[in-house]
């Protein structure tokens, strides 16, 4: 849907928009080298406050993803720059649709992952998530590990995704990225 509430075609994202992704954005930034440095803490109680935390911030995650789908549902997208090569098309439109569907299946692995292992998941000491998946050490195995990969994709998809931006920001300055950049109030 690229028409925003009024029914008008929408030029830039929403604010709403702008303002999930780059929360977003940092978020995943801070999550993927926490969750992949915990496993190397000392055990103990760094460790576990560690883990207490990507746990919750990967439920903010989760949450800010579904989030983003609703604004886009309420206020639209713009349509693809006019600029793009059919090749940045068919790669912008990818990585975006993957970077959903990692962003919310990732953290729904690692809920059930820990459910599976099994520990409880308290988001930021304030409630605890009911459980995604039974006890089994195999399973939690299992998960674990599909966590890690899903990770692991987001990584080389935002890799990807940042290096586009980058390019149409520095190399052909087209205004790409600048639909998606906050606006200075004069």
């Amino acid at each position: 849907m690229n028409f925003a509430i009024t029914g008008q075609p929408r030029l830039d994202y929403s604010a709403a928009s702008k303002w999930l992704h780059w929360v977003t954005a940092i978020m995943i930034l801070a999550e993927i080298p926490a969750g992949f440095l915990l496993d190397s803490l000392p055990e103990g109680r760094a460790q576990n406050l560690g883990y207490d935390l990507h746990r919750s911030f990967g439920f903010v995650v989760l949450c800010l993803a579904l989030a983003r789908l609703a604004v886009r549902q309420i206020y639209g997208v713009p349509a693809a720059h006019a600029g793009l090569t059919p090749f940045e098309l068919r790669a912008s439109t990818f990585a975006h649709r993957a970077l959903y569907v990692l962003i919310i299946v990732t953290p729904l692995l690692g809920w059930a992952a820990t459910s599976a292992y099994p520990v409880a998941i308290s988001v930021f000491w304030l409630f605890t998530l009911p459980p995604l998946a039974p006890e089994s050490e195999a399973l939690s195995k299992l998960l674990f590990k599909a966590h890690e990969i899903s990770a692991l994709l987001i990584t080389v998809v935002l890799v990807a995704h940042i290096g586009g931006a980058l390019m149409h920001r520095l190399i052909k300055r087209d205004g790409v990225l600048d639909r998606m950049l906050p606006r200075r109030k004069n």
